[in-house]
């Protein structure tokens, strides 16, 4: 009984707050995209596979210098912020750049200053 209970305060306590509102969701996802940014190694990652069209997590370590343990952390912050989609073929993970996120968020950004 006490779990039922202790779900049903958690529901109330979401249900609570507010709905972001649509300028807090471009500027978090404005945040979001500068942060995966400021990382060279992460700016490398996503040109070079915009310009391939799609890469395996293993073609993209294999381009760069850095250990597979830090490759993986630079494509999941990429994923997480949706700069890079990612899908299974089989055991392996293709990479594709998400070129129409970066131009939205890039214009919305650069449009505050003109």
């Amino acid at each position: 009984m006490p779990e039922n209970n202790t779900a049903s305060r958690r529901e109330a306590k979401t249900s609570r707050a507010p709905a972001a509102s649509k300028a807090e969701r471009d500027i978090t996802l404005a945040d979001n995209l500068f942060a995966a940014l400021a990382h060279p190694a992460r700016r490398q990652i996503l040109l070079s596979v915009h310009y391939r069209g799609e890469c395996t997590a293993g073609e993209i370590a294999n381009r760069f210098e850095c250990s597979w343990p830090t490759t993986s952390r630079h494509l999941a912050m990429l994923v997480t912020c949706d700069l890079l989609t990612v899908s299974k073929q089989g055991r392996t993970r293709v990479y594709s750049a998400n070129s129409k996120l970066i131009g939205e968020v890039l214009s919305k950004w650069s449009g505050f200053f003109q």
